[in-house]
């Protein structure tokens, strides 16, 4: 069994409560008591529990992170960011994932307010109004993706996405593209419903019309059924448009599998600018959201808002760039 507090208490001759005003900083103890606690601390080699101490003082210097998919590469970078912020800002982090688990989100929220955090990045929509009250309730700070709209202790990351997926569009049609298709997302997920909006909007802008429209589930393994499906379409699309990198690395291996060439028969594009975009094999057409400072930014805003004595959330924006790669290309010549 570790040390306790109990053992630096009696090694050093005063009270556990003494110990702990010195640990924590939250009373009066004379410098000559004080310097004894800690050089007893020191020489047991004791570590006190951060998580103890936090409940004992009602100032964690801790935020959480909460994503949906750990697996998705969109979200280890963001994570890492987000850490790399918080540490310079004085803070530990702590993550949770929930593989679009309402049941899971529950369950990291609450984790969330276990340890006390003081601020929480939610990267993830499968969470409900009474858990968003509960935070703001216990005063803990509040950062959401593309979700709830700002208030007291809620901030929001805004992407644009509509930015991104004209950026793609366009692109597309200059290369004359005409018939696009689009892999879809999760159905109910706000991220899935922008960029398929998005999509249906730049189409008729620039005079052309929407799909085919196919669902997949944000994966690699809905991305290959989508592929697959692609390849058999008559007539068949010249440019596929995925709703991320890993759904269109898998698109690209369903039409390969199929017999389509890429991009010599269809182009393929993805959105997110992961790293699997450039190593895939062809390198991924895609758009980049900078997720470095998606996770610097929630930091910031969470930080920003638990040491306001008025808090008020605001909405950041976060740009997007197109990134030209080699799965997509001029549009194959129409058979006579």
């Amino acid at each position: 069994m570790g040390l306790t507090i109990r053992d630096v208490a009696k090694a050093a001759g005063v009270s556990t409560a003494t110990v702990s005003n010195v640990l924590n900083k939250t009373g009066k103890v004379g410098p000559r008591t004080n310097r004894l606690v800690l050089l007893t601390v020191k020489r047991l080699g004791y570590f006190p529990n951060a998580h103890a101490r936090h409940l004992a003082s009602r100032d964690s210097r801790t935020l959480g992170i909460i994503v949906s998919d750990i697996v998705n590469p969109f979200f280890p970078e963001v994570i890492k960011s987000f850490e790399t912020r918080a540490r310079q800002l004085g803070y530990d982090a702590i993550l949770s994932d929930t593989n679009y688990d309402p049941r899971r989100t529950r369950e990291a929220a609450e984790r969330m307010m276990e340890h006390n955090v003081r601020g929480v990045a939610i990267m993830t929509s499968e969470i409900s109004s009474q858990l968003i009250q509960e935070l703001e309730r216990r005063r803990i700070a509040v950062t959401f993706l593309d979700l709830a709209p700002v208030r007291g202790y809620v901030s929001k990351l805004r992407i644009d996405y509509f930015s991104g997926i004209k950026q793609i569009v366009e692109y597309l049609h200059k290369c004359g593209h005409r018939r696009i298709a689009f892999i879809a997302g999760r159905p109910k997920l706000k991220s899935n419903i922008a960029r398929m909006e998005a999509y249906e909007s730049c189409m008729r802008d620039l005079g052309m019309e929407p799909g085919p429209v196919v669902h997949g589930d944000l994966r690699y393994e809905g991305g290959l059924a989508a592929g697959l499906h692609i390849a058999k379409l008559s007539p068949r699309p010249t440019a596929v448009m995925a709703v991320n990198d890993l759904t269109a690395v898998g698109v690209i291996k369903g039409l390969l599998k199929g017999g389509c060439r890429v991009p010599e028969d269809i182009s393929v594009t993805g959105f997110d600018n992961t790293r699997l975009a450039e190593y895939s094999n062809p390198s991924l057409t895609t758009v980049d959201i900078h997720r470095d400072m998606l996770g610097q930014m929630a930091a910031d805003a969470l930080h920003e808002l638990s040491c306001s004595a008025h808090p008020q959330g605001r909405e950041y924006h976060i740009p997007a760039e197109l990134i030209l790669r080699d799965s997509s290309g001029p549009a194959p010549a129409e058979k006579s």
